[in-house]
């Protein structure tokens, strides 16, 4: 990185908390890069080189580093998370194409979409303990609560698997509908949200064996979730009709819509709770939705394919604890 491109990088994320929190991470997957944007001024501060196809970016337990994935150099780019500097590149970690850390942080799990298998590794070290080969097209990860059984979703195959954490073994794999993306675990420790993108909606499984116990309609392409911050709602996009949908998960009905255009696909929320950012895969921008209003307020210009977006926080906030974040690329379901 140049002296000119870091302290512009620096600037928006190294000048305090406040600056800090005012940085927007977006990863273009089909264009090799990521975006630093002002959340303030929603404008593209800086672009910067990474990898090939990059997919995801998730925080490390200790809430230092961001780890970017790059699918295609089967390489982690780690960035300080207060100065965005470029920290280290953890190698031979092949294909990470959706990743994430237990709850517990014992635990890296990554999704291998391209070469079917989940590799789980030591979190400490990035040691690999165990590889997975499993056919479908291993996309999405989720975990339970207890950091025992990690859940990823088969897009190809129409399945979703659970995995032993401990002893990298296969639990069960069942079919759950048509691509499924999204996962999420619900804070009751009871209930998976499964995303169909192949359908229009979502199905509630039990993760205690995969059963399908309900289904939700939402939109067409229903792929992947962000939670309010609430416990109870949760935001889904609609990649194919285009729109966002707003869960109660407690009563599972659709309490509000918004229309986005491009393929909404991944998102975030701003450290205000006020707004919602949300990356348009077809149009090479990410669309900030004011909550209160459900009203998309602004669309800001990025990198071709942005998918994975990040907020930064103020390090006041301390160690990340929420989902993935996740980052995908090219394809109709990925």
């Amino acid at each position: 990185m140049n002296k000119l491109a870091f302290a512009v990088i620096a600037l928006a994320l190294g000048a305090g908390g406040a600056a800090r929190a005012d940085a927007v991470l977006v990863l273009n997957s089909e264009e090799a890069s990521y975006s630093i944007l002002s959340r303030s001024s929603r404008i593209e501060l800086a672009r910067h080189p990474v990898g090939r196809e990059p997919h995801h970016v998730i925080v490390t337990p200790d809430g230092k580093e961001m780890l970017i994935g790059s699918t295609v150099t089967n390489e982690l780019l780690g960035l300080d998370i207060k100065t965005g500097e470029r920290k280290r590149i953890v190698k031979d970690i092949i294909d990470p194409y959706h990743l994430g850390f237990s709850p517990n942080g014992k635990w890296l799990v990554t999704a291998a979409y391209r070469l079917d298998h989940v590799d789980i590794f030591h979190a400490d070290g990035y040691r690999l303990a165990g590889r997975i080969f499993i056919d479908g097209l291993p996309s999405h990860i989720a975990f339970d609560t207890e950091s025992k059984t990690v859940f990823v979703t088969l897009q190809q195959s129409g399945r979703l698997a659970a995995f032993d954490l401990e002893t990298q073994t296969l639990k069960w794999n069942v079919p759950v509908g048509n691509a499924p993306a999204g996962i999420v675990m619900l804070p009751d420790n009871k209930r998976l949200l499964v995303a169909l993108t192949g359908e229009d909606g979502v199905v509630v499984v039990d993760p205690k064996d995969g059963s399908v116990k309900s289904a939700l309609q939402t939109g067409k392409g229903a792929h992947n979730f962000w939670p309010k911050g609430d416990g109870r709602l949760y935001f889904l996009s609609n990649r194919v009709e285009g729109t966002v949908s707003l869960i109660d998960t407690t009563e599972m009905k659709v309490v509000g819509n918004v229309r986005v255009p491009g393929g909404p696909d991944c998102m975030d929320i701003t450290p205000d709770g006020k707004e919602l950012w949300v990356t348009q895969r077809f149009l090479r921008r990410v669309a900030v939705i004011d909550i209160e209003q459900l009203k998309v307020v602004a669309s800001i210009p990025v990198g071709k394919s942005p998918h994975g977006v990040f907020m930064l926080k103020s390090p006041a906030a301390g160690p990340a604890s929420g989902p993935v974040r996740a980052v995908s690329t090219a394809g109709g379901t990925k």
